[in-house]
Protein backbone atom coordinates (compact mmCIF):
# COMPACT_ATOMS: atom_id res chain seq x y z
CA UNK A 1 0.00 0.00 0.00
CA UNK A 2 0.91 3.66 -1.01
CA UNK A 3 2.38 5.82 2.56
CA UNK A 4 1.12 8.48 0.14
CA UNK A 5 -0.70 10.76 3.09
CA UNK A 6 -3.59 11.52 0.66
CA UNK A 7 -4.80 8.04 1.32
CA UNK A 8 -7.15 7.77 4.19
CA UNK A 9 -9.60 5.11 5.86
CA UNK A 10 -12.93 6.24 5.89
CA UNK A 11 -13.08 7.08 9.53
CA UNK A 12 -10.59 9.17 10.03
CA UNK A 13 -11.56 11.24 6.96
CA UNK A 14 -15.03 11.75 7.60
CA UNK A 15 -13.51 13.10 11.44
CA UNK A 16 -11.21 15.78 8.73
CA UNK A 17 -13.74 16.24 6.79
CA UNK A 18 -16.15 17.30 9.97
CA UNK A 19 -13.60 19.51 10.94
CA UNK A 20 -12.84 21.50 7.65
CA UNK A 21 -17.16 21.79 7.57
CA UNK A 22 -17.02 23.11 10.66
CA UNK A 23 -14.48 26.10 9.07
CA UNK A 24 -17.14 26.47 6.35
CA UNK A 25 -15.32 24.65 3.96
CA UNK A 26 -17.29 23.31 1.02
CA UNK A 27 -16.49 19.49 0.50
CA UNK A 28 -16.65 17.83 -3.06
CA UNK A 29 -17.06 14.29 -3.63
CA UNK A 30 -16.03 11.93 -6.64
CA UNK A 31 -16.79 8.19 -6.78
CA UNK A 32 -15.24 5.38 -9.77
CA UNK A 33 -13.68 2.26 -10.35
CA UNK A 34 -10.79 4.37 -12.63
CA UNK A 35 -9.13 1.29 -13.81
CA UNK A 36 -7.30 3.06 -16.07
CA UNK A 37 -6.60 6.93 -15.76
CA UNK A 38 -7.22 8.73 -18.81
CA UNK A 39 -7.81 13.04 -20.29
CA UNK A 40 -11.48 12.61 -18.91
CA UNK A 41 -10.66 11.61 -15.43
CA UNK A 42 -7.99 14.47 -14.90
CA UNK A 43 -10.34 17.65 -16.57
CA UNK A 44 -13.24 15.51 -14.49
CA UNK A 45 -11.56 16.30 -11.07
CA UNK A 46 -10.26 19.31 -11.86
CA UNK A 47 -13.66 20.79 -13.09
CA UNK A 48 -14.73 18.86 -9.82
CA UNK A 49 -12.71 20.72 -7.69
CA UNK A 50 -13.46 24.27 -9.10
CA UNK A 51 -16.96 23.65 -7.55
CA UNK A 52 -15.28 23.74 -3.85
CA UNK A 53 -12.28 23.81 -1.37
CA UNK A 54 -11.70 19.99 -0.52
CA UNK A 55 -11.55 17.36 -3.20
CA UNK A 56 -12.36 13.76 -2.25
CA UNK A 57 -11.74 10.58 -4.61
CA UNK A 58 -13.47 7.32 -3.49
CA UNK A 59 -12.26 4.22 -5.07
CA UNK A 60 -14.36 1.14 -5.55
CA UNK A 61 -12.39 -1.77 -3.99
CA UNK A 62 -11.63 -4.53 -6.10
CA UNK A 63 -13.59 -7.42 -4.48
CA UNK A 64 -16.77 -5.12 -5.84
CA UNK A 65 -16.07 -3.93 -9.24
CA UNK A 66 -18.42 -5.24 -11.50
CA UNK A 67 -17.34 -5.05 -14.72
CA UNK A 68 -17.02 -8.59 -15.10
CA UNK A 69 -13.83 -11.53 -15.45
CA UNK A 70 -9.99 -9.86 -15.85
CA UNK A 71 -11.31 -6.48 -14.03
CA UNK A 72 -10.24 -4.45 -12.72
CA UNK A 73 -7.19 -4.56 -14.58
CA UNK A 74 -4.96 -2.88 -11.61
CA UNK A 75 -5.45 -3.62 -8.18
CA UNK A 76 -7.00 -1.08 -5.94
CA UNK A 77 -3.60 0.06 -4.40
CA UNK A 78 -2.92 1.44 -7.72
CA UNK A 79 -5.89 2.96 -8.37
CA UNK A 80 -5.91 4.85 -5.35
CA UNK A 81 -1.99 5.81 -5.64
CA UNK A 82 -2.64 7.08 -8.79
CA UNK A 83 -5.36 9.22 -8.39
CA UNK A 84 -3.55 10.19 -5.46
CA UNK A 85 -0.70 11.77 -7.30
CA UNK A 86 -2.97 14.05 -9.26
CA UNK A 87 -2.81 17.69 -8.00
CA UNK A 88 -6.71 18.54 -7.97
CA UNK A 89 -7.12 15.96 -5.47
CA UNK A 90 -7.19 16.48 -1.99
CA UNK A 91 -7.99 12.75 0.22
CA UNK A 92 -8.60 9.69 -1.36
CA UNK A 93 -10.47 6.12 0.37
CA UNK A 94 -10.76 3.03 -0.61
CA UNK A 95 -14.69 2.16 -1.16
CA UNK A 96 -15.11 -1.51 0.12
CA UNK A 97 -19.24 -1.16 -0.45
CA UNK A 98 -20.82 -2.56 -3.28
CA UNK A 99 -22.09 1.14 -4.38
CA UNK A 100 -21.43 4.84 -3.11
CA UNK A 101 -24.52 4.87 -1.05
CA UNK A 102 -23.14 4.71 2.68
CA UNK A 103 -20.04 6.40 1.73
CA UNK A 104 -21.55 9.29 0.86
CA UNK A 105 -23.70 9.28 4.59
CA UNK A 106 -20.61 9.08 5.83
CA UNK A 107 -18.24 11.68 4.28
CA UNK A 108 -21.53 14.31 4.15
CA UNK A 109 -20.21 16.20 0.90
CA UNK A 110 -21.66 19.44 -0.26
CA UNK A 111 -21.73 18.43 -3.69
CA UNK A 112 -21.53 14.60 -5.26
CA UNK A 113 -19.46 15.06 -8.89
CA UNK A 114 -20.78 12.64 -11.93
CA UNK A 115 -19.58 13.09 -15.58
CA UNK A 116 -22.12 13.78 -17.81
CA UNK A 117 -22.44 10.55 -18.94
CA UNK A 118 -24.28 9.64 -16.41
CA UNK A 119 -26.32 12.86 -16.66
CA UNK A 120 -29.84 10.81 -18.20
CA UNK A 121 -30.32 8.73 -15.22
CA UNK A 122 -31.96 6.15 -17.75
CA UNK A 123 -28.87 5.15 -19.52
CA UNK A 124 -27.67 4.26 -15.93
CA UNK A 125 -28.11 0.35 -16.32
CA UNK A 126 -26.99 -0.44 -13.00
CA UNK A 127 -29.61 2.26 -11.78
CA UNK A 128 -27.11 3.42 -9.32
CA UNK A 129 -27.62 7.36 -10.15
CA UNK A 130 -30.73 7.51 -8.54
CA UNK A 131 -29.51 5.94 -5.25
CA UNK A 132 -26.77 8.30 -5.52
CA UNK A 133 -28.84 11.52 -5.78
CA UNK A 134 -30.89 10.07 -2.50
CA UNK A 135 -28.17 9.60 -0.60
CA UNK A 136 -26.11 12.85 -1.32
CA UNK A 137 -29.58 15.17 -0.65
CA UNK A 138 -30.39 13.06 2.58
CA UNK A 139 -27.15 14.76 3.67
CA UNK A 140 -28.07 17.90 2.82
CA UNK A 141 -26.01 17.74 -0.90
CA UNK A 142 -26.58 18.25 -4.12
CA UNK A 143 -25.52 16.10 -7.19
CA UNK A 144 -23.38 17.74 -9.94
CA UNK A 145 -22.44 16.26 -13.38
CA UNK A 146 -19.68 17.68 -15.31
CA UNK A 147 -19.41 18.77 -18.82
CA UNK A 148 -16.25 17.72 -19.87
CA UNK A 149 -14.32 15.47 -22.21
CA UNK A 150 -15.25 11.86 -21.73
CA UNK A 151 -13.57 8.74 -22.53
CA UNK A 152 -14.28 4.82 -21.68
CA UNK A 153 -11.49 2.99 -19.36
CA UNK A 154 -13.59 0.08 -20.61
CA UNK A 155 -13.27 0.68 -24.10
CA UNK A 156 -9.62 2.05 -23.94
CA UNK A 157 -8.82 -0.90 -22.28
CA UNK A 158 -10.41 -3.13 -25.03
CA UNK A 159 -8.68 -1.25 -28.07
CA UNK A 160 -5.08 -0.77 -26.89
CA UNK A 161 -4.51 -3.11 -24.39
CA UNK A 162 -5.09 -6.44 -25.43
CA UNK A 163 -6.96 -7.82 -21.93
CA UNK A 164 -8.52 -10.59 -23.62
CA UNK A 165 -6.99 -13.22 -25.87
CA UNK A 166 -6.49 -12.79 -29.72
CA UNK A 167 -9.36 -14.82 -30.65
CA UNK A 168 -11.76 -13.25 -27.85
CA UNK A 169 -10.59 -9.56 -29.27
CA UNK A 170 -11.41 -10.73 -33.01
CA UNK A 171 -14.90 -12.11 -32.31
CA UNK A 172 -15.74 -9.11 -30.32
CA UNK A 173 -14.12 -6.33 -32.80
CA UNK A 174 -16.71 -8.52 -35.13
CA UNK A 175 -19.27 -8.74 -32.69
CA UNK A 176 -19.61 -5.28 -32.23
CA UNK A 177 -20.06 -4.95 -35.48
CA UNK A 178 -23.63 -6.11 -35.92
CA UNK A 179 -24.72 -5.14 -32.02
CA UNK A 180 -24.48 -2.44 -30.32
CA UNK A 181 -25.04 -2.65 -25.95
CA UNK A 182 -28.00 -0.95 -26.33
CA UNK A 183 -29.09 -3.66 -28.98
CA UNK A 184 -28.09 -6.71 -26.60
CA UNK A 185 -29.70 -4.64 -22.99
CA UNK A 186 -33.28 -4.21 -24.58
CA UNK A 187 -33.16 -8.06 -25.72
CA UNK A 188 -31.92 -8.61 -22.11
CA UNK A 189 -34.41 -6.53 -20.43
CA UNK A 190 -37.53 -7.89 -21.98
CA UNK A 191 -37.17 -11.06 -20.87
CA UNK A 192 -39.04 -9.93 -17.91
CA UNK A 193 -42.54 -10.58 -19.20
CA UNK A 194 -41.81 -14.47 -20.15
CA UNK A 195 -43.41 -16.98 -17.73
CA UNK A 196 -41.73 -20.21 -17.40
CA UNK A 197 -41.85 -23.05 -16.21
CA UNK A 198 -38.95 -25.74 -15.49
CA UNK A 199 -39.18 -29.53 -14.15
CA UNK A 200 -35.97 -31.65 -12.49
CA UNK A 201 -34.29 -32.34 -10.12
CA UNK A 202 -33.75 -30.81 -6.53
CA UNK A 203 -30.22 -31.12 -5.33
CA UNK A 204 -28.72 -29.46 -2.15
CA UNK A 205 -25.11 -28.99 -2.81
CA UNK A 206 -23.17 -28.92 0.66
CA UNK A 207 -19.67 -27.87 0.32
CA UNK A 208 -17.40 -28.60 3.21
CA UNK A 209 -14.46 -26.94 3.37
CA UNK A 210 -11.49 -28.41 5.03
CA UNK A 211 -7.55 -28.42 5.80
CA UNK A 212 -5.82 -31.78 5.02
CA UNK A 213 -3.10 -31.77 7.97
CA UNK A 214 -1.08 -35.30 6.81
CA UNK A 215 -1.68 -38.91 7.26
CA UNK A 216 -2.24 -40.67 11.05
CA UNK A 217 0.50 -42.43 12.61
CA UNK A 218 -1.86 -45.67 12.13
CA UNK A 219 -3.74 -45.30 8.76
CA UNK A 220 -3.51 -45.02 5.13
CA UNK A 221 -5.80 -42.26 4.69
CA UNK A 222 -5.86 -38.32 4.63
CA UNK A 223 -7.16 -36.29 7.76
CA UNK A 224 -8.23 -33.33 7.47
CA UNK A 225 -9.73 -30.11 9.93
CA UNK A 226 -13.73 -29.09 9.04
CA UNK A 227 -12.74 -25.16 8.58
CA UNK A 228 -16.72 -24.14 7.34
CA UNK A 229 -19.67 -25.72 6.21
CA UNK A 230 -21.98 -24.08 3.07
CA UNK A 231 -25.37 -25.27 1.81
CA UNK A 232 -26.10 -23.95 -1.76
CA UNK A 233 -29.63 -24.39 -3.53
CA UNK A 234 -28.50 -26.70 -6.17
CA UNK A 235 -30.03 -28.42 -9.77
CA UNK A 236 -33.12 -27.39 -10.77
CA UNK A 237 -33.18 -24.85 -7.91
CA UNK A 238 -30.29 -23.25 -9.17
CA UNK A 239 -31.50 -22.76 -12.71
CA UNK A 240 -34.91 -21.53 -11.25
CA UNK A 241 -32.72 -18.89 -9.16
CA UNK A 242 -30.94 -17.92 -12.57
CA UNK A 243 -33.86 -17.85 -14.55
CA UNK A 244 -36.14 -15.50 -11.57
CA UNK A 245 -33.47 -12.79 -12.11
CA UNK A 246 -34.09 -12.29 -15.86
CA UNK A 247 -37.91 -13.26 -15.89
CA UNK A 248 -40.52 -12.19 -13.46
CA UNK A 249 -42.58 -15.36 -13.35
CA UNK A 250 -40.92 -18.69 -12.86
CA UNK A 251 -42.89 -22.33 -11.91
CA UNK A 252 -41.31 -24.95 -10.52
CA UNK A 253 -41.95 -28.84 -10.22
CA UNK A 254 -39.37 -31.13 -8.39
CA UNK A 255 -39.39 -33.69 -5.92
CA UNK A 256 -37.60 -33.58 -2.27
CA UNK A 257 -37.61 -36.69 0.29
CA UNK A 258 -40.73 -36.83 2.41
CA UNK A 259 -38.96 -37.56 5.49
CA UNK A 260 -36.13 -35.11 6.34
CA UNK A 261 -36.40 -33.41 3.27
CA UNK A 262 -34.79 -29.65 4.09
CA UNK A 263 -38.31 -28.16 2.29
CA UNK A 264 -38.10 -24.85 4.45
CA UNK A 265 -34.47 -24.65 3.65
CA UNK A 266 -34.89 -24.83 0.31
CA UNK A 267 -37.70 -22.35 0.04
CA UNK A 268 -35.58 -20.11 1.75
CA UNK A 269 -33.32 -20.24 -1.16
CA UNK A 270 -35.67 -19.69 -3.43
CA UNK A 271 -36.48 -15.65 -4.69
CA UNK A 272 -39.27 -14.85 -4.12
CA UNK A 273 -40.81 -14.74 -7.73
CA UNK A 274 -40.87 -18.57 -7.61
CA UNK A 275 -43.43 -20.70 -7.43
CA UNK A 276 -42.39 -24.04 -6.43
CA UNK A 277 -44.97 -27.61 -6.11
CA UNK A 278 -43.26 -30.30 -4.37
CA UNK A 279 -43.65 -33.75 -4.50
CA UNK A 280 -42.34 -35.91 -2.20
CA UNK A 281 -40.40 -39.36 -1.96
CA UNK A 282 -41.71 -41.71 0.10
CA UNK A 283 -38.48 -43.75 0.37
CA UNK A 284 -36.01 -41.84 -1.72
CA UNK A 285 -34.07 -38.75 0.20
CA UNK A 286 -33.97 -35.15 -0.97
CA UNK A 287 -30.91 -35.39 -3.19
CA UNK A 288 -27.21 -34.06 -1.34
CA UNK A 289 -24.04 -33.29 -3.41
CA UNK A 290 -21.81 -33.62 -0.12
CA UNK A 291 -18.17 -32.16 -1.71
CA UNK A 292 -15.11 -31.59 0.55
CA UNK A 293 -12.38 -28.71 -0.57
CA UNK A 294 -9.72 -27.03 0.44
CA UNK A 295 -10.51 -23.45 0.47
CA UNK A 296 -7.11 -21.62 -0.74
CA UNK A 297 -7.50 -22.95 -4.54
CA UNK A 298 -11.28 -24.45 -3.70
CA UNK A 299 -9.85 -27.95 -4.94
CA UNK A 300 -12.19 -30.60 -4.29
CA UNK A 301 -11.13 -33.37 -2.86
CA UNK A 302 -14.02 -36.21 -2.55
CA UNK A 303 -17.36 -35.96 -2.84
CA UNK A 304 -20.29 -38.12 -2.00
CA UNK A 305 -23.89 -38.73 -3.46
CA UNK A 306 -26.87 -39.18 -0.91
CA UNK A 307 -29.50 -39.90 -3.44
CA UNK A 308 -31.45 -43.04 -4.94
CA UNK A 309 -30.98 -43.15 -8.38
CA UNK A 310 -34.22 -45.54 -9.15
CA UNK A 311 -37.28 -44.24 -11.06
CA UNK A 312 -40.10 -42.60 -9.05
CA UNK A 313 -42.60 -44.99 -10.29
CA UNK A 314 -44.90 -44.36 -7.36
CA UNK A 315 -44.57 -40.36 -8.26
CA UNK A 316 -45.47 -40.40 -12.15
CA UNK A 317 -48.75 -40.74 -11.94
CA UNK A 318 -49.24 -37.87 -9.63
CA UNK A 319 -46.76 -35.44 -11.54
CA UNK A 320 -47.94 -36.36 -15.02
CA UNK A 321 -51.32 -35.31 -13.55
CA UNK A 322 -50.15 -32.15 -12.68
CA UNK A 323 -48.56 -31.20 -15.50
CA UNK A 324 -51.14 -32.23 -17.87
CA UNK A 325 -53.32 -29.96 -15.84
CA UNK A 326 -50.68 -26.72 -15.54
CA UNK A 327 -50.05 -26.76 -19.34
CA UNK A 328 -53.87 -26.84 -19.76
CA UNK A 329 -54.36 -24.11 -17.38
CA UNK A 330 -51.49 -22.01 -18.03
CA UNK A 331 -49.89 -20.14 -20.87
CA UNK A 332 -45.96 -20.59 -20.50
CA UNK A 333 -43.30 -19.24 -22.94
CA UNK A 334 -41.01 -22.04 -22.09
CA UNK A 335 -41.30 -25.55 -20.20
CA UNK A 336 -37.35 -26.28 -19.13
CA UNK A 337 -36.26 -29.76 -18.31
CA UNK A 338 -33.54 -30.14 -16.83
CA UNK A 339 -32.85 -33.96 -16.28
CA UNK A 340 -30.25 -34.82 -14.01
CA UNK A 341 -30.62 -38.48 -14.82
CA UNK A 342 -31.89 -39.45 -10.47
CA UNK A 343 -35.01 -41.24 -11.19
CA UNK A 344 -37.65 -38.01 -11.12
CA UNK A 345 -38.13 -38.12 -15.11
CA UNK A 346 -39.31 -41.71 -15.75
CA UNK A 347 -39.73 -42.61 -19.76
CA UNK A 348 -43.72 -41.84 -19.26
CA UNK A 349 -43.16 -38.35 -17.85
CA UNK A 350 -40.37 -37.88 -20.39
CA UNK A 351 -42.58 -38.99 -23.23
CA UNK A 352 -45.84 -36.73 -21.92
CA UNK A 353 -43.44 -33.44 -21.82
CA UNK A 354 -42.14 -34.41 -25.61
CA UNK A 355 -46.69 -34.53 -26.16
CA UNK A 356 -47.06 -31.07 -25.40
CA UNK A 357 -47.14 -28.10 -27.90
CA UNK A 358 -45.30 -25.66 -25.46
CA UNK A 359 -42.02 -24.31 -26.52
CA UNK A 360 -39.13 -26.83 -24.59
CA UNK A 361 -35.43 -26.60 -23.70
CA UNK A 362 -34.11 -29.75 -22.49
CA UNK A 363 -30.69 -31.20 -21.05
CA UNK A 364 -29.86 -34.56 -20.03
CA UNK A 365 -26.77 -34.53 -17.70
CA UNK A 366 -24.19 -36.86 -17.50
CA UNK A 367 -22.57 -36.99 -14.00
CA UNK A 368 -20.53 -39.63 -11.85
CA UNK A 369 -23.97 -41.24 -10.97
CA UNK A 370 -25.45 -41.91 -13.74
CA UNK A 371 -22.49 -41.98 -16.84
CA UNK A 372 -23.78 -43.40 -19.80
CA UNK A 373 -27.51 -44.00 -18.94
CA UNK A 374 -28.61 -40.69 -19.34
CA UNK A 375 -28.71 -39.69 -22.59
CA UNK A 376 -30.21 -36.36 -24.43
CA UNK A 377 -31.72 -39.04 -26.80
CA UNK A 378 -34.25 -40.06 -24.08
CA UNK A 379 -35.92 -37.04 -25.72
CA UNK A 380 -38.05 -37.22 -29.02
CA UNK A 381 -37.72 -33.70 -29.43
CA UNK A 382 -37.37 -30.03 -28.23
CA UNK A 383 -37.34 -26.99 -29.20
CA UNK A 384 -33.69 -25.92 -27.83
CA UNK A 385 -31.22 -28.78 -26.45
CA UNK A 386 -28.06 -27.53 -24.45
CA UNK A 387 -25.42 -29.83 -23.38
CA UNK A 388 -21.30 -30.52 -23.35
CA UNK A 389 -19.46 -32.02 -25.68
CA UNK A 390 -19.09 -35.47 -23.70
CA UNK A 391 -22.97 -35.94 -23.46
CA UNK A 392 -23.32 -35.25 -27.31
CA UNK A 393 -20.78 -38.32 -27.61
CA UNK A 394 -21.94 -40.64 -25.12
CA UNK A 395 -25.33 -40.05 -26.55
CA UNK A 396 -24.36 -41.34 -29.94
CA UNK A 397 -21.60 -43.64 -28.02
CA UNK A 398 -19.56 -41.95 -30.89
CA UNK A 399 -16.35 -40.68 -30.00
CA UNK A 400 -14.28 -39.95 -32.80
CA UNK A 401 -16.64 -38.82 -35.54
CA UNK A 402 -17.06 -35.09 -36.82
CA UNK A 403 -18.64 -32.26 -33.88
CA UNK A 404 -20.91 -31.04 -36.72
CA UNK A 405 -22.03 -34.29 -38.09
CA UNK A 406 -22.96 -34.94 -34.38
CA UNK A 407 -25.09 -31.60 -33.97
CA UNK A 408 -26.78 -32.20 -37.08
CA UNK A 409 -27.49 -35.76 -36.05
CA UNK A 410 -29.24 -34.17 -33.24
CA UNK A 411 -30.66 -31.23 -34.82
CA UNK A 412 -33.30 -33.77 -36.47
CA UNK A 413 -35.28 -34.28 -33.23
CA UNK A 414 -35.48 -30.65 -32.80
CA UNK A 415 -39.01 -28.70 -33.53
CA UNK A 416 -39.21 -25.55 -35.56
CA UNK A 417 -38.11 -22.54 -34.40
CA UNK A 418 -35.57 -24.43 -32.33
CA UNK A 419 -31.58 -24.68 -31.59
CA UNK A 420 -28.42 -26.74 -29.97
CA UNK A 421 -26.05 -25.16 -28.04
CA UNK A 422 -22.91 -27.83 -27.40
CA UNK A 423 -20.66 -26.36 -24.60
CA UNK A 424 -16.84 -27.09 -24.76
CA UNK A 425 -15.05 -26.01 -21.63
CA UNK A 426 -12.08 -23.73 -22.42
CA UNK A 427 -13.22 -23.87 -26.28
CA UNK A 428 -16.15 -21.79 -26.49
CA UNK A 429 -19.81 -22.87 -27.23
CA UNK A 430 -21.02 -23.68 -30.86
CA UNK A 431 -24.53 -22.74 -31.48
CA UNK A 432 -26.73 -24.34 -34.66
CA UNK A 433 -29.76 -24.01 -36.17
CA UNK A 434 -31.12 -26.91 -37.76
CA UNK A 435 -34.14 -25.40 -39.76
CA UNK A 436 -31.26 -23.25 -42.05
CA UNK A 437 -28.09 -24.99 -40.74
CA UNK A 438 -26.49 -21.99 -39.49
CA UNK A 439 -23.44 -22.76 -37.03
CA UNK A 440 -21.66 -20.30 -34.76
CA UNK A 441 -18.66 -20.65 -32.88
CA UNK A 442 -18.55 -18.34 -29.60
CA UNK A 443 -15.58 -18.30 -28.01
CA UNK A 444 -14.69 -18.58 -23.88
CA UNK A 445 -15.37 -15.12 -22.29
CA UNK A 446 -13.78 -16.31 -19.17
CA UNK A 447 -10.66 -14.74 -17.23
CA UNK A 448 -10.96 -15.88 -13.90
CA UNK A 449 -12.36 -19.83 -12.88
CA UNK A 450 -13.13 -20.53 -9.60
CA UNK A 451 -15.77 -23.28 -9.88
CA UNK A 452 -16.87 -24.78 -12.79
CA UNK A 453 -19.87 -26.27 -10.86
CA UNK A 454 -23.43 -24.54 -11.67
CA UNK A 455 -21.80 -22.63 -14.47
CA UNK A 456 -23.38 -25.28 -17.15
CA UNK A 457 -26.75 -24.52 -15.39
CA UNK A 458 -26.73 -21.17 -15.43
CA UNK A 459 -25.75 -21.16 -19.04
CA UNK A 460 -28.96 -23.35 -19.50
CA UNK A 461 -31.20 -21.22 -17.86
CA UNK A 462 -30.45 -17.77 -19.25
CA UNK A 463 -30.04 -19.04 -23.12
CA UNK A 464 -33.82 -21.02 -23.16
CA UNK A 465 -35.07 -17.76 -21.93
CA UNK A 466 -33.08 -16.35 -25.01
CA UNK A 467 -34.43 -19.03 -27.54
CA UNK A 468 -37.50 -18.75 -26.66
CA UNK A 469 -38.00 -14.90 -27.22
CA UNK A 470 -35.88 -15.83 -30.48
CA UNK A 471 -33.09 -14.40 -30.32
CA UNK A 472 -30.70 -14.63 -33.02
CA UNK A 473 -28.09 -17.33 -32.39
CA UNK A 474 -25.20 -15.75 -32.38
CA UNK A 475 -26.19 -13.46 -29.68
CA UNK A 476 -27.68 -16.45 -27.93
CA UNK A 477 -24.36 -18.01 -27.78
CA UNK A 478 -22.20 -14.72 -26.63
CA UNK A 479 -24.92 -14.02 -23.99
CA UNK A 480 -24.87 -17.71 -22.78
CA UNK A 481 -20.82 -17.66 -22.47
CA UNK A 482 -20.68 -14.58 -20.83
CA UNK A 483 -23.36 -15.34 -18.56
CA UNK A 484 -20.82 -18.74 -18.08
CA UNK A 485 -17.78 -16.55 -17.63
CA UNK A 486 -19.85 -14.36 -14.76
CA UNK A 487 -20.94 -18.26 -13.17
CA UNK A 488 -17.10 -19.63 -12.74
CA UNK A 489 -16.36 -16.84 -10.37
CA UNK A 490 -18.76 -17.85 -7.96
CA UNK A 491 -18.46 -21.02 -5.53
CA UNK A 492 -20.58 -23.73 -6.54
CA UNK A 493 -24.08 -22.03 -6.31
CA UNK A 494 -23.43 -19.76 -3.88
CA UNK A 495 -25.47 -16.78 -5.87
CA UNK A 496 -26.98 -16.94 -9.14
CA UNK A 497 -25.84 -14.85 -11.86
CA UNK A 498 -27.52 -11.44 -11.79
CA UNK A 499 -29.38 -9.76 -14.02
CA UNK A 500 -27.42 -6.32 -13.68
CA UNK A 501 -24.32 -7.75 -13.35
CA UNK A 502 -24.61 -9.46 -16.70
CA UNK A 503 -25.49 -6.15 -18.77
CA UNK A 504 -22.48 -4.82 -16.64
CA UNK A 505 -20.35 -7.13 -17.78
CA UNK A 506 -21.78 -7.25 -21.71
CA UNK A 507 -21.44 -2.81 -21.48
CA UNK A 508 -18.03 -3.39 -20.70
CA UNK A 509 -17.18 -6.69 -23.39
CA UNK A 510 -19.21 -4.36 -26.25
CA UNK A 511 -17.75 -0.67 -24.96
Amino acid sequence: MSHNPKIKDLDKLANILSKFKTKGKKIIHCHGVFDLMHPGHIRHFQAAKALGDVLVVTVTADKYVNKGPGRPVFTQELRADTIAAIEYVDYVVINFSSNAIEIIKKLQPDIYVKGKDYADAERDETRGIILEREAIESVGGRIHFTDEITFSSSSLLNEYFGIYPEQVGNFLKSFKQKYSVDQVVKQLRGLKDIKVLLIGESILDEYHFVSPIGKPPKGTHIAAKLLSEEVYAGGILACANNMANFCGHVELITAIGKHDNKEKLIRGKLRSNILPRFFYYEQAPTIIKRRFLEPSYFNKLFEIYICDDKFAIELEGEIGNYIVDVLQKQNYDLVLVLDYGHGLLTPKLINLICSSHTFLAVNAQTNTANAGFNPITKYSRANYFCLDLPELRLAFQDKHSDLEKLIKKLGQRISFPGAICVTLGPRGAIIYNPEDKTMFNIPVLSQNIVDTTGAGDAFLAITALCVAKHFPLDLVGFIGNATGALAVTIIGNRESVEAESLLRFITTLLK
